[in-house]
């Protein structure tokens, strides 16, 4: 299936998509390179942009990152981000005997990127830093996703749907602000100017 018919799928119908995408072949390899690294450049590049052309107004002036590092920082977190969703993969993977699941990485893996999908698209939010906020709206329709997603990717009980959700968001948070750390640290924060 194209990028453009998933994302549209998994957005506009997703009990449906669930079921297909559940009886579809797949590797980690695809799922990073033809459909989590296409998206996640949305938010990178909107950030880079966001911060380093357009830049963030206050009361005391504009505020922007320069172009090379506000580029290197994009660059960073946006291979982080795919180190990330694969780390995430691994633990809902780990987890997912305790809540009677089954799955291997892949399947894991299909979980995180496809409910990804509309924070990768809210993204676009980040060309207006003030905006970026709006992209925590799409995190709770990725969570709506997931546990959609969870039953018939990772084959989860109905009564452990929501226990496995929620531990399963704990840990996917914390991998997510490790790999953040690792990859502000890598990048640095950039050097802001007026």
């Amino acid at each position: 299936m194209d990028l453009q018919t998933r994302v549209r799928d998994i957005l506009t119908r997703p009990a449906h998509a669930w079921a297909v995408i559940a009886g579809e072949p797949a590797d980690v390899g695809s799922l990073l390179r033809d459909y989590a690294a296409p998206l996640s450049t949305i938010p990178a590049i909107c950030s880079w942009l966001g911060m380093s052309v357009i830049g963030m107004s206050t009361l005391v002036g504009t505020y922007r990152v320069g172009i090379v590092r506000g580029l290197a920082n994009a660059i960073v977190a946006w291979a982080f981000g795919l180190a990330g969703a694969w780390l995430a993969a691994v633990v809902i993977e780990r987890l997912a005997p305790n809540f009677s699941s089954r799955g291997s990485t892949a399947d894991a893996l299909k979980l995180v990127v496809y409910a990804s999908t509309p924070v990768w698209l809210a993204g676009v939010f980040n060309l207006i830093p003030a905006l970026g906020v709006l992209v925590l709206v799409a995190a709770l329709y990725a969570l709506y996703l997931f546990y959609l997603g969870l039953p018939v990717v990772m084959h989860t009980p109905a009564d452990k749907v929501v226990p496995f959700m929620a531990v399963a968001a704990v840990a996917v948070i914390v991998v997510m602000i490790v790999v953040g750390m690792v990859a502000g640290a890598i990048a640095g924060v950039g050097r802001m100017t007026i």
